[in-house]
């Protein structure tokens, strides 16, 4: 089945929060970053201009910047209205409200919309869907990165998700991968069986962050 765009509530979150969520330093940003289920985010953008090497991996790529806006614009009401419904289950410290959650939110999409078509002709947007084999050779990356995407979706199912992660820690030399918990922020037997399974070959940690939007999800998986 062709992946269909209307699937997709897209989202997006900006350079500093994948900074804070992934715990990126300086050295993380000079090294070759992939980004997977990267969606409207901002982060490839805003690295890019401070001369990092990105590229973001995600099927909504496959269509043209118009497509993706008016998408953006289709949804941006109802992702409102779910989160005016449930503001109790998330910490207004960094974000201090509805007013500017949804303002720092259209700003990272818009800067995305506006880099898109110059970063799919650079390579830098490449439509992918994982577990699906990429075009690149055997640790070309030097950090992989899952924003809001693996682990978010219990079911996609075990099978998906290692398949997902082999496939991501083949071309990356270490995968971060954030948050640890579902939709509402509960752990999952998913992901205690996602670690026990990579526990077997690779290094796996699990990081308190300083990111804490939704209540409960503050912890990074790191597998390498």
């Amino acid at each position: 089945m062709a992946f269909q765009l209307n699937s997709v509530v897209p989202w997006g979150h900006n350079l500093e929060e994948y900074r804070t969520m992934f715990r990126l330093t300086g050295e993380d940003l000079s090294g070759r970053i992939a980004g997977f289920g990267d969606g409207p985010a901002s982060f490839n953008c805003e690295a890019t201009r401070l001369g990092a090497s990105v590229v973001s991996f995600d099927p909504i790529y496959a269509f043209p910047a118009n497509a993706l806006h008016a998408r953006i614009e289709e949804t941006r009401q109802v992702v409102m209205e779910q989160m005016r419904a449930n503001r109790e289950n998330y910490v207004w410290t960094q974000i201090k409200d509805l007013d500017m959650l949804e303002s720092v939110r259209m700003s990272a999409m818009e800067t995305f919309l506006a880099d898109y078509e110059a970063g799919r002709a650079e390579n830098r947007y490449v439509p992918h869907t994982l577990p699906d084999r990429l075009p690149y050779g055997d640790g070309f990356f030097d950090l992989g990165l899952s924003s809001h995407f693996l682990l978010l979706y219990p079911s996609l199912g075990l099978s998906f998700h290692i398949e997902a992660i082999t496939e991501m820690l083949r071309v990356c030399r270490e995968v971060r991968i954030f948050p640890v918990v579902d939709l509402d922020a509960n752990k999952t037997a998913l992901a205690e069986d996602v670690m026990a399974y990579f526990r077997k070959t690779r290094t796996v940690k699990l990081i308190k962050t300083d990111y804490e939007f939704q209540k409960g999800d503050n912890l990074l998986l790191t597998i390498r």
